[in-house]
């Protein structure tokens, strides 16, 4: 796979506006997908909030590997951070994040209190790059329409502060990817769930990455959704893995062969919204020190 580059105009902004904005936020509430914990979380990021306190909330959850959910949380706050997964569907796992962060923050509040300063809204920036979900977690916290949501990068480039409660302000930006991907896994693992836009990548070669994975880590949801064993042995395996999903979904043919293209298409779309089962992309042996 190339070296993948997609680093739009507004994104170069948003960076320089966090940037701006950081002095005066209490507290980074950092949305990495649960699907791809690790492949999610922009690098850039750590250099623009230096030691800012930080809430690592990977979204998704309900579309995840449970048992990997809860090793990423484990990673995450074994480094330090404050980590815990929701489901965005979830209404009820929303007050926890607003009081997960009231109790990171307790000691500097109640600081600037005994220095006589008067009581103030929590300011929490939310961060997050392409489609993890960052629109919907604020319209769920704000419990109104707050922003525009919609399942595609980029819907989000307006920054804007919104009240989500008497104590409780959110400091939304646009998702920010870094400015691109040296490492091949990285590139493959956000294309996965979306963050970047599939016609920027070459999505047969996308297709292979993931049915190889699916067969040496989820056999069972590809017998399950498309009664498909794969034999990676097999040279002929991506063609009759092609050709086996196209007669299954009664895909027609075009011009008398496979219509790949369809196939493909049926494939992600079903990644995108689940429906083929809880996946993650990768597991905590991929970081690299």
């Amino acid at each position: 796979m190339a070296q993948i580059q997609w680093f739009p105009g507004h994104m170069a902004k948003a960076k320089r506006e966090i940037s701006e904005k950081i002095k005066v936020i209490d507290i980074v509430i950092e949305l990495v997908d649960a699907r791809a914990p690790y492949s999610s979380k922009n690098p850039m990021i750590n250099d623009i909030i230096k030691n800012k306190p930080r809430l690592i909330v990977l979204t998704k959850k309900d579309m995840a590997d449970e048992n990997l959910t809860k090793q990423w949380v484990q990673y995450y706050e074994s480094l330090g951070y404050q980590a815990m997964s929701v489901n965005l569907k979830n209404f009820n796992e929303y007050q926890k994040i607003i009081d997960k962060c009231r109790h990171v923050l307790k000691e500097k509040m109640e600081k600037e209190l005994a220095r006589g300063l008067k009581p103030r809204a929590i300011r929490a920036m939310v961060l997050g790059i392409p489609n993890v979900g960052k629109s919907t977690f604020i319209n769920r916290l704000a419990n109104r329409k707050a922003t525009i949501t919609g399942n595609k990068p980029g819907v989000t480039k307006a920054q804007q502060i919104i009240r989500v409660a008497k104590d409780f302000e959110l400091f939304d930006t646009p998702g920010v990817l870094w400015p691109k991907f040296e490492d091949e896994h990285i590139a493959k693992n956000i294309a996965m769930i979306g963050s970047i836009k599939q016609n920027i990548l070459p999505l047969d070669d996308l297709f292979i990455e993931a049915m190889t994975y699916l067969s040496q880590n989820y056999s069972s949801i590809l017998k399950e959704r498309y009664q498909l064993e794969i034999d990676l042995e097999d040279p002929d395996w991506v063609l009759k893995t092609f050709d086996h999903i196209a007669q299954l979904r009664k895909i027609k043919p075009l011009k008398g062969e496979t219509d790949y293209d369809r196939v493909i298409e049926l494939f992600f779309s079903e990644i995108n919204d689940g429906s083929i089962g809880r996946i993650t992309w990768e597991d905590t042996s991929c970081v690299k020190d």
